[in-house]
């Protein structure tokens, strides 16, 4: 979100963005009591309006951070199509973005079934989100210098060290002395890190909300399992 927002480059960066954090939003929709199908055409039709009227190009700084900001954008977005809920109309437009539901249900069941709000389901699956994404972004550096196998041996030390194998254990496995696997694990960590916070500067319109959206985020995961290790 720092940057120029009336930028093509802005424009197409943001668009990425919603292609890749469309799916708390439908969990909020779904949240919500619309069904699976309305939950559907709902999300599209809102990523399609925000991007056709070009709301997020030129939305100013003081929208503040773009998980807050579509959060609201949606809620209001839902107000007003209860009271024009036609699903003709809907997939009628032109999606501007690829949107792929085909593993929203899916997902959806995973979500907790006690009776946390549709707001802290977004909080929560935002937050897995964004881990998940850097997780696999750091993975494809791994990918690409030949290191697979030694990120898929270490990536437990990224989410806790509780069920981590000894140390001792990983250095037999990778055949490497286990002070070079203590670095490796160092090294790894910090990609992470400098990967999140990369990830995280998208989205704020503040260079220096960085460290407090990193930490709404893990708070949004306290109850969860499933927080990274920063």
């Amino acid at each position: 979100m720092a940057g120029d927002r009336s930028s093509p480059e802005s424009g197409g960066a943001l668009a990425s963005l919603c292609e890749a954090y469309w799916y708390p939003l439908y969990a909020y929709v779904r949240r919500r009591g619309y069904s699976p199908d309305d939950a559907e055409d709902l999300t599209q039709e809102f990523f399609t309006t925000l991007l056709e009227k070009q709301t997020l190009r030129v939305a100013d700084r003081e929208r503040g951070r773009f998980r807050t900001f579509l959060l609201t954008a949606l809620s209001n977005f839902l107000s007003k199509e209860r009271v024009r809920a036609s699903a003709q109309k809907r997939g009628g437009g032109q999606l501007p973005l690829s949107l792929d539901f085909s593993s929203a249900e899916d997902w959806y069941s995973r979500e907790p079934a006690d009776q946390s709000t549709p707001e802290r389901i977004y909080e929560r699956r935002w937050a897995l989100t964004v881990l998940d994404r850097v997780r696999q972004r750091v993975r494809r550096r791994y990918v690409d210098v030949g290191k697979e196998r030694l990120f898929d041996h270490l990536k437990v030390f990224l989410s806790g060290e509780d069920d981590a194998p000894p140390v001792r254990q990983l250095a037999q496995e990778l055949c490497m002395a286990e002070g070079a696997v203590k670095m490796a694990v160092h090294r790894l960590r910090e990609r992470y890190r400098e990967a999140l916070r990369n990830e995280i500067a998208r989205m704020v319109p503040d260079p220096a909300e960085v460290d407090d959206e990193i930490n709404s985020l893990l708070a949004a995961l306290q109850s969860d399992d499933s927080a990274a290790h920063v």
